[in-house]
């Protein structure tokens, strides 16, 4: 039987942070938790839609300014943050044109996981029970992660390339930090999820005429927003999720379908090469974990 939200316990009394959670999958994830009873903090570069968004949403739902472009941001949102249940690294940029970001990174890799890498490493202590982040059926088109040069300083740019880095990184890092958990006696467990396809924002941000004619195309081979969120939901909340399975969909290439064990490339399997991003992102961001 496939997994539906309905089957997850109450979450009453129990916090979240939600990155990116102003539309797409983070709103609907937030939706149903909130639904479900559990404080959800709507951690949004956007603030202001953000509140819009939080507005129409019953329930606990709070809105704290968050920009994973900038670490300064990052360290701000931190310090103010109290204990919370579960991390949820939802946000991401996908296929953008070249552009830095505020620390002079990529800003795909940036974003999509120096940012989340600095903000779990910040708030780690004060997690009790898991950080879920998402990653994507797209890790699989990179041939490689070019751990010498994460943020293109000497090759050229292709916006496709840098995004399937961004979330190879997502992916590897969900699994070192679960190893280093599990290694460590911690009881917190960290999540590699991946939410198929589906027509959110993220295909119409590229500045390309693709912006145009992306979405009809994406709902003819995806799934809607809200079950894209099923993974998200299904490893934030389901007590016994095993941490160390890959949670998506599985049908059509990965692209759609109910919540599964799903494929991975060799390459984000490799030990070796996970603690090697790791040590990156520690020199790149400053920021290093403390088990």
């Amino acid at each position: 039987m496939a997994w539906k939200p309905t089957e997850i316990p109450d979450q009453t009394g129990r916090t979240y942070v939600i990155t990116g959670a102003n539309g797409g999958l983070g709103a609907e994830t937030t939706k149903v938790l909130a639904a479900k009873g559990a404080t959800v903090v709507m951690a949004c570069r956007n603030a202001e839609k953000a509140k819009e968004v939080a507005a129409e949403i019953p329930g606990d739902v709070r809105v704290a300014a968050l920009d994973l472009a900038d670490l300064t941001s990052v360290r701000a949102f931190a310090e103010q943050s109290g204990e919370i249940d579960v991390l949820v690294n939802n946000a991401g940029l996908m296929n953008i044109p070249f552009s830095r970001t505020t620390d002079g990174f990529e800003t795909q890799f940036g974003v999509n996981h120096l940012g989340h890498f600095a903000l779990t490493g910040l708030l780690l202590d004060r997690v009790r029970d898991r950080v879920v982040t998402l990653a994507s059926i797209a890790h699989k088109q990179t041939p490689k992660l070019w751990i010498d040069d994460l943020n293109y300083e000497n090759r050229r740019y292709q916006r496709n390339l840098a995004y399937a880095q961004a979330k190879l990184a997502n992916l590897m890092f969900a699994r070192e930090l679960q190893r280093r958990l599990a290694e460590s006696g911690s009881k917190k467990r960290s999540y590699a999820v991946h939410p198929g396809v589906s027509a959110t924002d993220l295909f119409a941000r590229t500045e390309t005429p693709l912006d145009h004619v992306s979405k009809p195309f994406i709902r003819l081979i995806g799934h809607a927003p809200a079950k894209a969120a099923h993974s998200t939901l299904f490893a934030a909340t389901m007590p016994d999720a095993d941490p160390d399975i890959y949670w998506g969909p599985t049908r059509l290439f990965g692209s759609q379908g109910p919540v599964r064990p799903s494929s991975s490339s060799r390459l984000s399997k490799n030990p070796e090469l996970q603690r090697r991003l790791w040590s990156e992102s520690e020199r790149l961001t400053g920021i290093t974990y403390r088990f």
